[in-house]
This record gives structure tokens, C-alpha cells and sequence, in this order.
């Protein structure tokens, strides 16, 4: 009477052994990367901190106010670098959990998207060091008093930089959102269109809470994600979504 039983339980556990084993190679791969990277963690540093750095008046630099910050700070940088080094086998191992459940028509779509995705999220990373970053720091740097002298802390500056990191990244994500909810049919072009002026007042909304209370790095995330927006609405126009049913023959690929 127990067999039913096992026999019900036993895909459900060899999923979890599966997803265990996955998480594992992935915190593997994390730490292999971070382990190669720890010997040039100030130099890492040194880089990151360089748009600001270089905007500093002569004989001012960083400072650290916390005893274990010039060794913490590094640390961490070191450990979201491994992160964001990671990410496509992160990816893949996800992809890879997931895609004996998908159709044939369906990995087919999936592909290009997991590759999107990744490229976007590094577009938006580099989009907030190289164009983002000199513009902040530039007006910061030009609007204090005189007579004040500016020396950032190292683990302040590193907490504001990584928070916009996460934030570009993941704004730059939106043409992939976009065109996912489209093709599931959760909502179409028009209808999206349609609405464009209240997602111009929640880009703006989403700024102001992911990035620092300033007008600048508010529009510069709010301004792009509306473009990004734009950018998956003409995806969608170009590609519309496949409607048939899956076939026999993908049936019978997704259930293997």
C-alpha cells in the first residue's frame, strides 16, 4: 500500500538532491573565482574607486573610519566580484534545472533570453561605472562649500557604488521583462502602451527608491528604464508571441 506512496515522493526528492547539487557547483564556482581574485582586491578597489578619485581636489583622498575597513572593504568587493564573474554558469546551472520541464518551442525561446539577460545586466553595471558614476561624482564634488574638505569613507563609497550596480543591472533587465510578459499573455503591446505615462511616473518612482536621494542619479536610473521600456515594446511589435500548441513530439521531449 506504501508503494504509490514512494513512488510519488521519489521524483520530488531526486529534484531537491538535483537543485542541492546545482547550488553547490555554483557556490563552488563563486569561491574558486573569489580565491583567484582576493591577491588583487586592492586593485579591484582602486578601480572601482577611481571615478571619484579622480575628481577629488589635490591633497584630499579616501579615508577609513572603522579599524577592519581597509580589509573588509576589498573583501566584499571581492565577493560581489566573484558574484557578478559567476553569473552565466549561475545562469546556466539554472537553466539547466529547468529545462527538462520546458517544450522544445520553448527552449528555443529560453536560450536567447537567458543570454539577453546576462548581457543587460552587464551593460547595466558598465553603464553605471562609465556614464553614471563621473556624472554623480562630478556634481558632488563641485557643489560642497570651500572650506570643507571631501575624504569619503571607503566602506560608504563602496555600499553606495554596489547599490547602484544592483540597481542598473537589474533596470537594465527590462526589455527581457517586457517581452516575457507579452509572450505569456499576461498583458499585450497595446494595453502596455496604453499605459506608457504611468510607467514614465513609476520609473521615476523606482529611481528615487533604488538610487541615493538626489535628482541626478534618480533621472539617470528613471530615464533609462523608460527608454529600456520603449526598447521592449518595439521587441514585442517585432517578434510576436507563438500561439500554437505544443506538438506530440515536444510533449513527449518536455516529459523526458
Amino acid at each position: 500500500m506504501t508503494e504509490p506512496h514512494v513512488d510519488q515522493e521519489q521524483p520530488l526528492i531526486s529534484h531537491l538532491v538535483e537543485l542541492r547539487q546545482r547550488l553547490l557547483n555554483s557556490v563552488l564556482v563563486i569561491l574558486a573565482v573569489f580565491l583567484g581574485l582576493f591577491y588583487f582586491a586592492n586593485d579591484l578597489y582602486e578601480w572601482l574607486s577611481a571615478p571619484l578619485t579622480a575628481l577629488l581636489p589635490e591633497g584630499t583622498s579616501m579615508i577609513a573610519t572603522d579599524v577592519t575597513s581597509p580589509f573588509f572593504a576589498p573583501f566584499k568587493l571581492t565577493l560581489v566580484a566573484a558574484i557578478f564573474v559567476a553569473m552565466p554558469f549561475m545562469l546556466h546551472q539554472a537553466w539547466a534545472f529547468i529545462a527538462p520541464g520546458l517544450y522544445r518551442h520553448e527552449k528555443r525561446l529560453a536560450i536567447p533570453l537567458l543570454l539577453s539577460s546576462i548581457v543587460l545586466f552587464y551593460l547595466g553595471i558598465a553603464f553605471a561605472y562609465f556614464v553614471v558614476f563621473p556624472l554623480i561624482f562630478g556634481f558632488f564634488t563641485s557643489v560642497g562649500p570651500e572650506n570643507v574638505a571631501m575624504m569619503t569613507d571607503i566602506s560608504s563609497y563602496l555600499n553606495f557604488v554596489l547599490k547602484l550596480f544592483f540597481a542598473f543591472g537589474i533596470v537594465f533587465e527590462i526589455p527581457v521583462a517586457t517581452l516575457l510578459m507579452v509572450w505569456s499573455g499576461i498583458t499585450d503591446v497595446q494595453s502596455l502602451a496604453s499605459k506608457r505615462a504611468y510607467v514614465i511616473v513609476g520609473c521615476f518612482v523606482i529611481g528615487m527608491l533604488l538610487t541615493p536621494p538626489d535628482i541626478i542619479s534618480q533621472s539617470l536610473l528613471a530615464v533609462p528604464m523608460w527608454l529600456l521600456f520603449e526598447c521592449g515594446l518595439l521587441m514585442a511589435r517585432l517578434t510576436p508571441r507563438n500561439r500554437r500548441e505544443p506538438t506530440e513530439g515536444e510533449e513527449a521531449d518536455s516529459e523526458a
